[in-house]
């Protein structure tokens, strides 16, 4: 489903704050513990990358410091590859991917809004 791309940007960024919100005083011993925190961290993780494939390749285009292939790739393993999937992986995505796509998609959301202004 194509849309306006600052809907997908949104969404992508509403499927971070709730990632950033899971891991909250979390280690990463609990999280290898917790199914339930491993379903909501992937479950997002998943959807981000969705979010992701439907972003037009003219936006894309213009972030090409933005992994979109790895990102919705990663979305493809957690789906298709699920008794393959490595949590420790995971894990550190949530960790380390994540918060530096934040600090991107905030630039694509900025660049985005800023053109509606013009």
């Amino acid at each position: 489903m194509k849309k306006d791309p600052k809907i997908h940007v949104a969404f992508i960024l509403e499927c971070i704050g709730l990632v950033e919100e899971y891991l909250k005083g979390l280690t990463e011993t609990e999280f290898l513990n917790s199914t339930q925190q491993q379903d909501a961290i992937i479950r997002r993780v998943e959807l981000i990358g969705e979010a992701v494939k439907n972003i037009s390749p003219e936006v894309r285009d213009r972030y090409p410091e933005i992994p979109w292939k790895r990102i919705a790739g990663m979305m493809d393993m957690l789906v298709h590859d699920y008794l393959g999937l490595d949590l420790e992986i995971t894990w550190k995505v949530a960790q380390v991917e994540i918060p530096e796509l934040k600090t991107k998609m905030l630039e694509v959301r900025r660049d985005l809004e800023g053109k509606d202004a013009c």
